[in-house]
């Protein structure tokens, strides 16, 4: 009986600190892209905004992402190519870094591996949105 009183709290106490993903509501990141995305991208996230034909690059069908890698979703590989981080190893004329996906509050996030870091809420948010609208659905979630 001892055990468990000097146990209990201990466990109670170190399930308290164990930081959690937390749930991104998607509506957010519908209203990020619409914000910032959509007038390329397209409203739909199709390629086929208002101001794609003056990007001199065709935006990317977003909602194609997963199909074009054999129903996988690429989560760290979006958020990079989102928050511009890729833009020292692939150059992406017409793909701006856009702040409001880079700043802002920020929140846990499970790479995958076990590992967590923090990461602009809006990036995520926008990212599991893109997620939402890929056609057909991934099949599967690779870090």
């Amino acid at each position: 009986m001892r055990i468990q009183t000097i146990l209990l709290p201990l466990v109670v106490a170190v399930a308290a600190c164990v930081a959690e993903e937390p749930v991104i509501d998607t509506s957010l990141g519908q209203a990020t892209f619409q914000d910032n995305c959509a007038a390329c991208h397209g409203a739909g996230g199709g390629g086929d905004g208002p101001a794609a034909d003056g990007t001199g690059t065709p935006p990317a069908n977003l909602t194609r992402i997963a199909a074009r890698r054999g129903g996988v979703w690429p989560m760290l590989e979006v958020m990079s190519i989102v928050d511009g981080y890729t833009k020292t190893t692939e150059p992406r004329p017409g793909m701006p870094v856009i702040p409001a996906l880079t700043e802002g509050p920020r929140v846990i996030f499970d790479t995958g591996n076990g590992q967590t870091t923090t990461v602009p809420e809006s990036l995520l948010a926008v990212t599991r949105y893109l997620e939402t609208i890929q056609d057909p659905p991934p099949l599967r979630q690779v870090p």
